[in-house]
């Protein structure tokens, strides 16, 4: 997933060898935009409650950056920094084909570091794999993007009712003439009488293709698709969500079903998180430092049963969390 500089010759080939190239799904600002906004979404999800004094403000951020876009940093002591954090690469493996050292070079250590993990320092890690969670991002990312396009094209096209057909050039510019002074909110339009009467063949110079917009109209259910590809992620992220669809009030079982749905990868992230973590405090016990889900499951369901929620209960509104 890093980026890797690439020559001119090496971008013509990847973008002119890939089908349909006239698709560029990443490398658009629309993109960004949703890879930005769903990565700030998905580090919502797991809380640091305590972490070290040194460690509050930006270096949070770049902690929560390096957690969710690499998937692990490493934890180590230097005397002119104390505890301190960094991004790193692994290198070596044991028995069970674990990393065994982390290299860390920043331009703020003078001597670039090789740390034996667990002995010199320790990782933190989100997820059991040593990946972070940007193909998540990544893959719906693309997605969203692709739909606000259709979106867009499916909203412009609505705004317009009709399509004129002139007869010859003098009607074509006498309509566009109509249609900019239209749109720029005049109530109501004069056209020269020449334009509109037609002297050698006493023929309508203008023709009108009626479009049923009515019928035609999608931005609708696009919405909906948006929503959709919305609460997929949340659900690929631990964010409890409600599908649209749903007009009754979820039921016990279906409202515990999803909240399993929902929260599975997180749990498992935050399963990582702390073992790391307690290894963490093995190297160094006196670390202030520990995590918490946002939407923890057993909470939620806890929750549930205080509103006294039955399978018979479909007459309130609709709400689930």
């Amino acid at each position: 997933m890093d980026y890797k500089p690439l020559n001119y010759r090496n971008l013509n080939i990847a973008e002119n060898t890939f089908m349909p190239n006239t698709v560029k799904s990443y490398n658009n600002r629309t993109f960004n935009y949703w890879a930005r906004s769903l990565f700030q979404r998905a580090c919502s999800t797991i809380i640091f409650d305590k972490i070290p004094e040194a460690w509050e403000g930006a270096p949070k951020d770049f902690l929560y950056y390096c957690l969710f876009r690499y998937g692990f940093v490493a934890v180590f002591d230097l005397p002119e920094y104390g505890i301190t954090f960094n991004p790193c690469t692994l290198s070596g493996y044991n028995i069970y084909y674990q990393f065994t050292n982390a290299i860390i070079s920043n331009p703020a250590i003078e001597k670039g570091l090789n740390l034996e993990i667990d002995k010199d320092c320790a990782l933190l890690r989100l997820t059991p794999d040593y990946m972070g969670i940007y193909d998540i991002i990544a893959y719906y990312a693309e997605k969203i993007s692709t739909l606000d396009v259709a979106l867009n094209t499916a909203l412009i096209n609505s705004k317009v009712g009709m399509i004129l057909a002139a007869k010859n050039r003098n009607a074509a510019e006498g309509l566009k003439m109509a249609l900019d002074k239209i749109n720029r909110g005049e109530c109501a339009v004069i056209l020269d009488k020449t334009i509109v009467d037609d002297a050698q063949t006493h023929e309508d110079p203008f023709q009108l293709i009626d479009r049923d917009i009515g019928r035609n109209y999608i931005s609708d259910r696009l919405l909906n698709d948006f929503q959709t590809l919305i609460n997929n992620f949340d659900t690929e992220i631990g964010i409890p969500t409600l599908p649209y669809q749903k007009r009754e009030r979820m039921v016990t079982s279906e409202a515990e079903s999803k909240i399993i749905d929902s929260t599975s990868r997180s749990i498992v992230w935050f399963d990582t998180l702390m073992a790391s973590i307690n290894n963490i405090k093995k190297l160094y016990p006196d670390i202030n430092l520990s995590a918490k889900l946002r939407y923890d499951p057993e909470e939620m369901k806890a929750g549930d049963n205080e509103n006294g929620i039955s399978e018979n209960d479909f007459d309130r509104p609709n709400e689930l969390l």
